[in-house]
């Protein structure tokens, strides 16, 4: 790797100086700026923290409830990633460094820091100088002990996200109800979210481990959305996450992801998720979406986006919504099945399709116990995951 030296300033006076190829450092900078808040208290976490040490770089960036690591190895694949010439560290203004970063001209990038913090970032023919902070302000990361740590493979701790984050409430007036509560219990993981009008519910084995012990946290949903992002991009296989009582810590390849967790008693979901059951729809979970979507484009006019459902003769569904100045919707839908009492119900579509746009099964299994009682939706043939909505009062 070709070795950029600045002939303004002598070796004395430099603290850091790195190269880099530049398609690592974005793809590493971009990890950890998801982390970084423009409307943080503390201004030194506007920046990104960059380590330099003799067996890569150590990206750093934090909201400090959120902290992300990434690392860029001196060598990895037969590739040379980095060059340290003179190991240190400094902070760097986030927005503008990896706004810099994603427009540099060409391979690599060299950057050298001085003694007065000045940082100067050169690639082809471009050079930028900023002004960096000391890294010894930059707060320190939790230590967190491995003895609590199981491993999910990245796909499904993805659709474990995706399943439940979608139900947290946006509200702040029960802080809890932010996050979503996982609890472990003899090898399994139960994901609960809810804003107390629906509820999601994801379960799934982790295999026994006698130094785990059982554990319920609440991590907060916005935490979860900012992993679901990072995952989609470094293609890892599995990633081992460690709970300790007020931090949990993803890590994957090169990257480890810390969140805080919510303080407080999540509320116990069981007594919510009805027993018993009047009647049980079966239906095309795609055909269904369609259905109460096409419903909600007059449903969404009104205040609660209602749309209203009952069977029909043990063989369809009537999906019916109106608005008082737009106009009227009606649509019948075929079921596979039907067993049990009518129904006539009424609840939200904006509910119904977030619920849906989650189940990957092509039939869904619809369990209702009144027309004023919480009503159950699963994939046909799986018990492990779960979506309660509440219905709602009309005239």
């Amino acid at each position: 790797m070709e070795e950029l030296v600045d002939s303004k300033t002598t070796d004395s006076d430099l603290i850091m100086q790195i190269t880099v190829l530049r398609e690592q450092l974005i793809e590493h900078v971009n990890h950890v700026f998801k982390a970084v808040s423009s409307r943080t208290t503390i201004p030194i976490l506007t920046g990104i923290k960059l380590v330099a040490s003799k067996e890569g770089i150590e990206l750093t960036g934090s909201d400090s409830d959120v902290t992300i690591q990434s690392f860029i190895p001196n060598k990895e694949n037969d590739i040379e990633n980095t060059s340290i010439h003179v190991p240190g560290s400094i902070v760097l203004p986030a927005r503008f460094f990896a706004d810099i970063v994603r427009k540099l001209p060409s391979d690599p990038v060299s950057i050298e820091v001085d003694s007065r913090l000045m940082i100067r970032i050169t690639s082809g023919a471009s050079e930028f100088n900023l002004n960096g902070l000391d890294a010894e302000e930059y707060p320190h990361l939790p230590t967190i002990w491995e003895e609590q740590s199981f491993n999910i493979r990245t796909d499904v701790l993805k659709h474990l996200i995706r399943q439940t984050v979608f139900a947290v409430s946006t509200s702040e007036t029960r802080p809890v109800l932010t996050g979503v509560n996982w609890s472990i219990q003899n090898g399994k993981l139960k994901c609960v979210a809810t804003d107390s009008h629906r509820l999601a519910m994801r379960t799934i084995d982790i295999g026994t481990n006698e130094q785990l012990d059982e554990h319920s946290v609440i991590i907060p949903g916005k935490s979860l959305n900012y992993l679901a992002k990072i995952f989609d991009d470094i293609g890892s296989e599995s990633v081992q996450i460690i709970v300790t009582d007020n931090q949990i810590l993803f890590k994957a390849n090169n990257l480890q992801f810390y969140s805080r967790l919510l303080e407080g008693n999540y509320p116990n979901t069981d007594g919510l998720i009805p027993q018993e059951t009047k009647t049980e729809v079966v239906l095309d979970t795609k055909i269904f979406l369609q259905a109460i979507d096409r419903a909600s484009l007059l449903a969404r006019e009104e205040k609660n986006n209602v749309v209203k459902l009952k069977t029909i003769d043990n063989k369809s569904l009537e999906i019916l919504s109106q608005s008082t100045e737009i106009g009227r919707v009606h649509e019948n839908v075929d079921a596979q099945e039907i067993s049990g009492e009518e129904v006539r119900i009424s609840f939200s579509a904006k509910y119904m399709m977030d619920a849906l746009r989650q189940i990957d099964s092509d039939d869904i299994k619809v369990s209702f116990t009144g027309a004023m009682r919480p009503f159950l939706i699963r994939p046909n043939e799986e018990q492990d995951i779960l979506m309660l909505i509440l219905p709602v009062r009309t005239n």
